[in-house]
């Protein structure tokens, strides 16, 4: 039987988990999910920072679902139980979870050090791994989805000529884990299929931090970078987000989605 677009894309009745979801490409995550309908639990280590954005989802009266902040230290696995069992309690399980969630210090080849390293591939990748197995059962009950934020760094290299020192620059570290996410959502694809969960990634690229708009020098650098010759807004997440997360995109599983203004396609 046909499905419209609509149905297709309704999220009512089912609930969301975000990572990182207070931030400046978190929100409009949440808001997206929230405008489709869903349950939405905005979770960072940042309880009042997610609060005040749940709040602000709330006024906003987007969708049918409710919308709570969460405290969540990706890092840590008793934090991470600890989150979920509110999602069960007061949510009922959970049906998708986007694994958002990053810091780390910026850093040059020459200014990296074992320290930053470990720490960056431990937020990036193994923290996607941590929320993965332990959401896993309640996924598994709900045959949920599974998005994972990468980045366009995860499949080609920053080019060195865009930056100047330490400050803007783009670590080692972050697109050797961000390759490793893309590599482990592939495994996530096919080994959780037969519990009809469905795992896919979104790269976005470039979409700089309001503070690093400032440096107008840089951005027409990374401006000029990609076909559509600037950088993306945080608004233009929300239709790969819409589509890797509810029925509409039942049949894609695998796939690494690239909103990045065509960065690789010279």
């Amino acid at each position: 039987m046909t499905k419209r677009l609509a149905e297709l894309m309704s999220l009512e009745g089912r609930t969301a988990l975000v990572t990182g979801g207070a931030g400046y490409l978190g929100i409009e995550m949440c808001r997206t999910l929230a405008e489709l309908g869903a349950n939405v639990v905005i979770a960072s280590r940042d309880p009042a920072k997610c609060a005040a954005a749940a709040a602000q989802l709330e006024t906003e009266r987007l969708g049918a679902g409710r919308v709570i902040g969460q405290r969540l230290d990706v890092m840590d696995a008793a934090s991470i139980r600890e989150c979920l069992g509110v999602v069960d309690r007061e949510l009922g399980g959970l049906d998708i979870l986007i694994n958002n969630a990053w810091s780390g210090a910026k850093n040059s080849w020459e200014s990296i050090d074992d320290r930053d390293w470990t720490y960056d591939i431990d937020m990036s990748l193994n923290s996607v791994f941590r929320m993965v197995k332990l959401a896993f059962p309640s996924l598994r009950e709900r045959r949920g989805v599974i998005l994972n934020i990468a980045s366009m760094y995860g499949y080609v290299a920053p080019d060195y000529r865009l930056y100047d020192g330490k400050e803007l620059a783009n670590p080692p570290s972050y697109g050797a884990a961000k390759a490793g996410v893309l590599q482990f959502t592939r495994y996530l694809s096919s080994f959780l299929a037969p519990y009809g969960i469905r795992a896919n990634c979104l790269s976005p690229g470039a979409f700089p931090h309001p503070p690093t708009q400032a440096n107008t020098a840089f951005m027409e650098r990374l401006s000029g970078k990609n076909p559509l010759g600037r950088i993306g807004q945080p608004h233009e997440l929300k239709g790969a987000v819409a589509l890797l997360c509810s029925d509409a995109g039942s049949y894609m599983t695998g796939q690494n989605v690239c909103v990045d203004g065509g960065w690789a396609a010279w």
